[in-house]
């Protein structure tokens, strides 16, 4: 979903560091100590205008919540929902997500959620798709033995390689939804770009994953 540059957006990002991490590459390994508690951590890589992300930390105080973005843009909107809901288990990252070893350590994550992330439709893309062994195995190092990663998307090419890479890749595969709206899953939290394509009938895919502990 492209989304129309907001004017002020890195004087707002610039502005708030108690949420929007200036300096993230300093908490790697230390991220526990940025909240100061010794919850869960969960990251969304992509988090759109961060309404998947805020969500979940607000139905879910017992989990810290990292999301991630690019686009200066994004994550001043992701802030704006932070702030009013005044929620103390969320910082946001303005930074690349194809480079997490940066930012977190070894098995420091518990749970990496991607949610519609782009499909990069044309073959010669396909590395690019952060379902792509190339980027599993960056997620298998961050995250604890034994990590998950939950994946919702609209796109059925997308979805099938998903699985695929997955399977491939040693990965063991928990549960799928092939249309999440029409089965009886509870507690989904939904993006903005999901409730405007599941209002057009859309299905949406939903597959969670988790890594074999290599241990």
């Amino acid at each position: 979903m492209r989304i129309r540059k907001r004017p002020g957006a890195a004087e707002m990002v610039a502005d708030n560091p108690q949420f929007v991490v200036p300096d993230p590459k300093t908490w790697r390994g230390h991220w526990k100590e940025r909240f100061g508690n010794e919850q869960a951590l969960h990251i969304e890589i992509g988090m759109g205008k961060g309404q998947f992300i805020t969500e979940m930390a607000k139905a879910h105080p017992e989990i810290n919540y990292i999301g991630i973005d690019l686009e200066t843009t994004v994550v001043s909107f992701a802030l704006d929902k932070v702030k009013e809901a005044e929620l103390s288990n969320v910082q946001l990252l303005h930074v690349d997500g194809s480079a997490l070893t940066e930012y977190f350590a070894d098995n420091e994550i518990d749970l990496i959620y991607l949610n519609f992330s782009d499909p990069w439709p044309k073959k010669r893309h396909a590395k690019r798709r952060l379902t792509s062994p190339k980027f599993l195995a960056v997620d298998e190092k961050i995250l604890q033995p034994g990590g998950e990663i939950h994946f919702k998307t609209d796109n059925q090419g997308m979805f099938e390689y998903s699985l695929a890479s997955f399977s491939q890749y040693g990965m063991i595969i928990k549960e799928v939804w092939l249309d999440l709206h029409a089965s009886n899953f509870t507690g989904n939290v939904m993006t903005e770009y999901e409730e405007k394509f599941s209002q057009k009938g859309q299905p949406i895919y939903r597959v969670e994953v988790k890594f074999p502990d290599r241990n």
